[in-house]
């Protein structure tokens, strides 16, 4: 015996194709605005690694010039390991810098993934100066 009301239950049963296809279209334009943002983040967030890394080598070089009152090389100065912790950032002392025993530039280069950053190579002086090559459409490198 069927129901009074059977082609209304049969009706109200299970989702159309076209309701599922508008439910997977707004996941989608949700996903293509969540993702970027979320990489930029990513982004800044491991930034600091590098920024920690310069901050420490530019710490030693100091540390070594009120001793031996001249700046030496990141192996003469302590550093072994120039790799920042998770290995997003090596440092480096540029070829074109390292003459000079009186004031030091070291860089922080941009390793796997970190190298899509918007701010790329961070760099950091002797008197202090931080810089950057690259765009800040990221927020602040430093």
């Amino acid at each position: 015996m069927k129901p009074r009301n059977w082609n209304s239950l049969k009706q109200s049963r299970g989702f159309s194709l076209i309701e599922l296809l508008i439910v997977v279209a707004i996941i989608a334009v949700l996903a293509s605005i969540a993702i970027p943002a979320y990489q930029r983040y990513s982004f800044r967030a491991r930034r600091t690694e590098g920024q920690q890394l310069l901050q420490s080598i530019a710490i030693a070089e100091e540390r070594y010039y009120a001793t031996h009152n001249q700046y030496d090389t990141l192996t003469k100065i302590g550093f072994q390991n120039t790799t920042s912790q998770n290995g997003f950032y090596i440092a480096d002392i540029p070829a074109s810098a390292s003459t000079s025993t009186q004031a030091f530039t070291v860089e922080a280069v941009p390793q796997t993934s970190q190298s899509k950053d918007a701010c790329l190579t961070l760099t950091i002086n002797n008197a202090g100066l931080k810089s950057m090559t690259g765009t800040t459409a990221n927020g602040n490198c430093w």
